[in-house]
């Protein structure tokens, strides 16, 4: 312990301006302690210490990423979309040719019961296609927002460090 080795940690703040001898063999000895055991905080350690823990976070997630692919739990919302795309058109497809077939198998059906029939199937149509619609944006919104609420939870500030 020397006299330029307490200079040096009290300029950095590493041991208290105002002790006694004491008091400062104690905090050199703790900080001799810090720096053996890896836990110095110096402020390149801290700042790499956060890219260590960012990269890692990174790295995790670009796992659990490709496991989710790989056990066919994830699909890119665009694949995701394009798929309900073309279910919802092959369903709106059947019911367009419902006029037609209800035509064919009850010729004896009353104009006006034919009219209210595609009536409610025209709806249930648009329904079909407005919800499925909604669906897709919502879903997309909620993915959107959950990216950017995990961006702003990793995001650590400079004056936090």
């Amino acid at each position: 312990m020397t006299q330029q080795n307490i200079s040096a940690l009290t300029a950095e703040g590493k041991l208290p301006k105002d002790a006694t001898l004491r008091e400062l063999l104690k905090a050199y000895c703790a900080q001799l302690r810090r720096a053996a055991s890896g836990q110095a905080t110096s402020p390149e350690k801290v700042e790499l210490d956060r890219q260590k823990t960012l990269l890692v976070r990174a790295q995790t997630e670009a796992q659990d990423l490709k496991n989710s692919v790989a056990r066919g739990e994830y699909a890119p919302i665009g694949i995701l979309a394009d798929v309900l795309a073309l279910a919802s058109s092959a369903i709106v497809d059947r019911l367009d040719q419902l006029e037609g077939q209800l035509r064919k198998a009850c010729p004896d059906l009353p104009e006006d019961a034919r009219q209210v029939v595609l009536r409610v199937i025209a709806d249930a149509r648009n329904e079909w296609i407005r919800s499925t619609s909604k669906l897709v944006g919502d879903s997309v919104e909620r993915m959107a927002q959950s990216e950017e609420d995990e961006h702003d939870a990793l995001d650590i500030s400079e004056d936090a460090v």
